[in-house]
């Protein structure tokens, strides 16, 4: 888990960025020393806030190559494919990666259909659950 990048679990969960007070621009990931958008007039304070849990399939691929480093997954376990989403935000307007949650494949989905962020489960082992986020399609049961 990337600390203060989300919160909450069940319907409470949330992806967390960062709004240009100066601007209004909102950043995700969230952005804490300076506002990112060149235009900008000078830019303000940025305080943190909840983003929209729901937004439009912008883009979707599958993934079916283990990434590198910083990832992290057992190399001695078999690769297992996943759909990877690009969603746009439904207030913010913005665009956010992610998994998709597991099951949904890249023939569950089509450019347009409304998706909901949810808490998902990158890694584990005995020790340690590494917790991200997942898209899930509205109306599919997780």
């Amino acid at each position: 888990m990337v600390t203060g990048w989300f919160s909450g679990d069940g319907d409470d969960f949330r992806l967390l960025g960062t709004r240009c007070s100066a601007c209004t621009s909102v950043f995700f990931p969230r952005e804490d020393v300076f506002c990112r958008n060149p235009g900008c007039p000078g830019g303000g304070e940025l305080s943190e806030v909840p983003l929209s849990r729901r937004g439009r399939v912008w883009s979707y691929t599958d993934s079916r190559y283990r990434p590198p480093s910083p990832y992290v997954s057992d190399p001695e376990l078999s690769w297992e494919p996943y759909a990877l989403i690009a969603v746009e935000l439904e207030r913010e307007r913005i665009v956010v990666l992610g998994q998709a949650v597991p099951g949904v494949t890249v023939a569950d989905l089509t450019v347009g259909i409304e998706v909901e962020v949810v808490p998902g489960v990158l890694n584990e082992d005995e020790e340690t659950t590494w917790t991200t986020w997942h898209w899930r399609p509205t109306g599919v049961a997780q």
